[in-house]
């Protein structure tokens, strides 16, 4: 808890990540991939929110991530700014397969076609799993697109072993961002997740739907005087 207070009150900005999904072996080489910039601490969440309320008396805005932590979380110190940071852990997320009893993400379809066997005993396993499947032009062929798990449902086992054969990987497995601190404002996920130049765009926009705007009305400014003059 001592090392977590220290951590709290020595980062510029942290930030209460989710690691829900994420093997030891992974988690070790997000750490690695994170030296330098930020650190990157696990324990229970009863510490960390032990630790939360002794920072708070120091930066009281630091009990606003208590109601991020649980589940399987950690704690992000760093001196990044919450938005680089957050496109930082974005960029540790990769496609994995899915466990027995996890929730489907999404709809989960196998496409119609050719799938990467060739005739054999699996075509039995693939009809169990309800996939209209035959052998054609050498190849096992799924007839039709098949639903196999609806969005929000788990993953029976039998599917769950199938799919990584099929090249479906429909999990996201990395760093997941639930919420940040930097000088005694909190930012939520939702403020965070924008496209890297999603406010250039939009000053970029707004410049030139105003200098077309000034030109359009005959508005005299330093920007417009030149084509007013030549229109």
């Amino acid at each position: 808890v001592d090392e977590l207070v220290q951590e709290m009150l020595n980062s510029p900005v942290v930030a209460v990540v989710d690691v829900h999904g994420i093997g030891g072996q992974q988690i070790q080489s997000m750490r690695a991939g994170l030296r330098g910039t930020a650190s990157l601490k696990m324990t229970k969440n009863n510490l960390i929110l032990l630790a939360l309320d002794r920072a708070a008396e120091t930066k009281p805005e630091l009990a606003g991530l208590k109601d991020s932590v649980y589940g399987q979380c950690a704690v992000v110190g760093t001196a990044m700014n919450p938005f680089k940071l957050f496109a930082k852990l974005e960029s540790t997320k990769t496609a994995a397969a899915a466990k027995p009893g996890e929730l489907a993400p999404y709809d989960i379809v196998v496409p119609k076609g050719p799938t990467p066997f060739g005739p054999g005993p699996i075509i039995g396993d693939l009809q169990k799993l309800g996939l209209p499947a035959k052998i054609d032009g050498g190849k096992i062929v799924i007839n039709k697109d098949t639903t196999l798990v609806k969005e929000g449902e788990p993953f029976p086992a039998n599917v769950a072993a199938m799919l990584p054969k099929l090249e479906i990987l429909p999990m996201i497995v990395g760093l997941d961002l639930r919420v940040a601190y930097e000088d005694g404002v909190v930012y939520s996920k939702s403020v965070l997740d924008i496209p890297e130049d999603y406010y250039s765009t939009m000053f970029a926009t707004a410049a030139q739907n105003a200098l077309a705007l000034g030109f359009s009305i005959a508005f005299p400014t330093e920007e417009t005087i030149v084509p007013l003059i030549a229109k």
